[in-house]
């Protein structure tokens, strides 16, 4: 082994923590990089290995899990690599003085080689079933666990909550994304938008992310406009009519002060002639009671909710007969109970292997899930070995999406994956569907799994 000189004098500090594109090979955890300067030091770096990401248990009150993140796991593996800056950057840290020349070498050239299987976006997935599944050189299966983890555990917990949201309001509700100002990161606002539309909500109010997936954002207005113009112009009135103005589409709040004086002053106006009220939104209050007063005063325009909503709030309201047309949906969306995905060494040169701590055991060997259907309605899933034959109901749900890191097929866009989404949630039993206390689907473990 011959160690390399450590330079102290090269720094990436910056005040700046936005994620570039190049900045993708050190965005790892840091034992990601002191293994793979192991398996190099040990000749075993090029040994061919699978790694699959999986949940061990559902969140508690989910029946089920909306696969989602493939698009951003996929630009990641094809766009990873290290700039010389990087490598000097981590030689300087004394960290790895005794790592062998050939891991800096490994990381200047590096070019993902492996193969990447995967469900497909907008599929709905159990306790033990893996996502996707690496193969590749075990240090370059190793090093991508970190990112992989966080784009598809973050997504999919979107995309299960906005699925669930779908599924209480029905097809007909509009359903838009407020949680920017909730998420847990500008990054994971972006990340957010994008699930919440490939999981069934219909925008966002996320500009950037909107443009960038194509779409047009969609929002409304603040308190802080009523207030600012009540304060300086005299009345709410003139803030609805300032901001009809220019934007005579848009939804009014109208609960800054008194929503039913509110919606009264605009029935007035509508009445006379002087506006056209495409919609309003209500933010505070007993919403159900309220909308319900609105809807006599504004008959023709449609209502908004927002605040706190949750698919367990849209059940409520619906059945209290509230006429709400969609909800603003933020902070309950974007945060919550995470999805704990872990990412498991199943396979190294050809010998399964599995983790057996208590409580945290995996199931060795590569998988495939063979989902079974009678009319239309999942009966039941069950995971096998790869080299398995499949029962003559049954659909296999991993697929091969990159061989030897190139890209097979263009991936799904959102309008594709939303269909998806929700043809898997209306496939599945309604006591897995359930708001509260759901029943899970049993995955059925194979023979050739339990050896």
């Amino acid at each position: 082994m011959s160690a390399i000189t450590v330079n102290p004098t090269v720094s990436l500090k910056s005040d700046t923590l936005n994620i570039a594109t190049d900045e993708y090979g050190l965005l790892t955890d840091l034992y990601q990089l002191t293994m793979g300067a192991c398996y190099v030091s040990e000749g075993c770096d090029r040994k061919r290995a699978s790694f699959e990401l999986f949940v061990r248990r559902l969140p508690e009150g989910f029946g089920y899990l909306i696969a989602m993140g493939l698009a951003q796991a996929v630009e990641y593996l094809q766009n990873l690599h290290f700039t010389s800056e990087q490598i000097e950057a981590l030689q300087g840290t004394g960290i790895f003085a005794n790592a062998d020349r050939r891991f800096w070498e490994l990381l200047r050239n590096f070019r993902f080689e492996g193969d990447l299987w995967a469900v497909p976006e907008g599929t709905a997935m159990f306790a033990n079933e893996p996502f996707l599944r690496i193969e590749a050189p075990l240090w370059q299966a190793q090093l991508v666990e970190t990112y992989l983890l966080n784009t598809i555990n973050y997504q999919t917990l979107i995309a299960t909550r906005a699925a669930r949201m779908r599924d209480a309001a029905g097809d007909r509700i509009t359903l838009l994304e407020f949680g920017t100002r909730r998420a847990f990161s500008p990054q994971a606002s972006l990340w957010a938008a994008r699930a919440a539309i490939a999981a069934g909500m219909n925008d966002t109010s996320n500009v950037l992310a909107a443009l960038k997936l194509g779409r047009k954002p969609s929002g409304t207005m603040a308190h802080a406009l009523v207030m600012a113009l009540n304060a300086t112009e005299g009345s709410e009135a003139q803030a609805f009519s300032a901001f009809h103005q220019v934007f005579p589409n848009s939804s009014l709040l109208i609960d800054t002060f008194d929503t039913i004086a509110a919606a009264q002053n605009l029935a007035e106006k509508v009445k006379s002639g002087e506006m056209q009220v495409k919609g309003v939104r209500i933010d505070s209050g007993d919403i159900a009671a309220v909308s319900k007063e609105v809807r006599s005063l504004l008959p023709d325009a449609a209502i908004f909710a927002s605040g706190d909503i949750d698919e367990a709030e849209i059940l409520r309201l619906k059945a209290l007969g509230a006429p709400i047309d969609g909800y603003g949906i933020g902070t309950k969306l974007v945060t919550g109970a995470p999805v704990n995905g872990v990412y498991k060494l199943v396979e190294i040169d050809n010998i399964p292997v599995s983790k057996k701590s208590s409580g945290k055991h995996s199931i060795a060997g590569r998988k495939q899930i063979w989902r079974s259907f009678e009319n239309g309605m999942i009966t039941g899933d069950r995971l096998t070995h790869i080299s398995d034959i499949p029962q003559s109901n049954e659909q296999p749900l991993l697929e091969l999406i990159m061989h030897d890191g190139e890209l097979l097929k263009s991936l799904d866009d959102l309008d594709a994956i939303a269909k998806r989404t929700r043809k898997s949630v209306q496939s599945l039993p309604l006591t897995v569907r359930a708001i509260t206390s759901p029943i899970s689907i049993p995955v059925t473990i194979a023979a050739s799994l339990q050896g």
